[in-house]
């Protein structure tokens, strides 16, 4: 058979991660260290189930850059925390990219046991500046400049959970879909809030809401 030889497809994870990184400017060594963490919560996930397949097939396009543009909305933020981080999004992205920066420290707060030992796996393989903590999301007291959290609780009960600390400054940066409108109308039954609703780089439907200051109002 005559004619042009047949070319391999190129393997999707190269082409999304190369164009992560154009998207994000990430460093060399930063994308090595996401791609140590990828490989990472693909083997965990095999014997612990740690995410939906979903997470693992899209995982650059999807959930790294999902959780690394929050660091454009917080650029000079060095201390969050992540509410119910799970497997690490946004949590162990973020202390990724913020590894090389003094002072840098990310909260990784999460209630199974499981998770807890994949991710301070993952925070010592890396060295990353991250704190794992095994606990539930409200009963964290932690004094820092963002706290985040992405697919833990609507917006309303997500409020309760972070008022720790955005009662002490922190500014609140949660990554939501489709419903985000919905559920800052609904808190704003309970809550007199500063926020706004920013479009999200990684889906079409995707918001982030930001959260500046959020009081607690009784219901008439």
């Amino acid at each position: 058979m005559s004619g042009a030889p047949m070319l391999l497809d190129p393997d999707p994870q190269v082409a999304e991660a190369a164009a992560f990184q154009a998207a994000m400017g990430a460093t060399d060594a930063q994308m090595r260290d996401l791609e140590v963490y990828r490989l990472m919560l693909e083997d965990w996930n095999g014997r612990l189930n740690l995410v939906g397949p979903s997470a693992l097939a899209s995982f650059w396009p999807r959930h790294a850059l999902d959780s690394a543009q929050l660091l454009r909305l917080a650029p000079e933020a060095l201390r969050w925390a992540d509410l119910g981080t799970g497997a690490g999004l946004p949590g162990l992205v973020l202390a990724i990219l913020l590894k090389d920066r003094p002072g840098a420290k990310i909260h990784l707060v999460e209630s199974l046991a499981k998770r807890c030992r994949f991710l301070e796996a993952v925070v010592a393989d890396l060295e990353l500046p991250a704190e794992v903590i095994n606990g539930r999301a409200e009963t964290a007291r932690l004094t820092v400049d963002v706290v985040t959290a992405r697919a833990v609780a609507a917006l309303p009960r997500l409020l309760t959970f972070a008022h720790p600390c955005l009662k002490t400054g922190a500014v609140g940066l949660f990554l939501k879909g489709r419903t985000a409108q919905a559920e800052l109308d609904e808190a704003r039954q309970d809550w007199r809030l500063d926020a706004e609703l920013i479009q999200s780089l990684s889906d079409p439907d995707g918001r982030i809401v930001e959260i500046r200051s959020a009081y607690r109002v009784p219901r008439r």
